[in-house]
């Protein structure tokens, strides 16, 4: 049971995070003005913040489909949790965000609390994914 469930949390993750970075890089100005709507840092860092993101995301795609996938599965969480902050942020600030940003331009839908708890949900199955990953062999 473990080591199924672990084989396709990691499989889903890895896709998240490529089709993430992916829809990132496919219009990085379209993603710069979704950065900026969050309001979370100077403008002067809007850019290489937001190339930052993309590519982290992009590299842990990669690293989660490699043998070293359990060295770096603990990355989910503090990745995950700095959403968690940004969305929380912006939903108590009350601002509007037309677009959350989570596959860059495409796919966009506003930030709503749903969106909140879509990102609970992801933090909790990276957590659990992260207990399990040493056990499966």
């Amino acid at each position: 049971m473990n080591k199924g469930f672990v084989g396709l949390a990691r499989t889903f993750f890895a896709l998240l995070m490529l089709a993430s970075a992916t829809g990132k890089l496919l219009d990085m100005p379209g993603f710069y003005g979704i950065v900026r709507t969050y309001q979370m840092m100077p403008e002067w860092l809007i850019i290489p913040g937001a190339w930052v993101l993309a590519l982290f995301e992009l590299a842990l795609g990669f690293a989660l489909c490699s043998k070293a996938w359990r060295k770096v599965v603990w990355v989910l969480l503090p990745l995950h949790l700095f959403y968690l902050v940004g969305l929380s942020q912006a939903l108590v600030r009350g601002l509007v965000i037309p677009n959350c940003g989570c596959f860059g331009v495409y796919w966009g839908r506003p930030l709503t609390p749903y969106t909140l708890l879509e990102d609970i949900a992801l933090l909790v199955l990276a957590f659990t994914l992260y207990r399990l990953a040493p056990k499966v062999q």
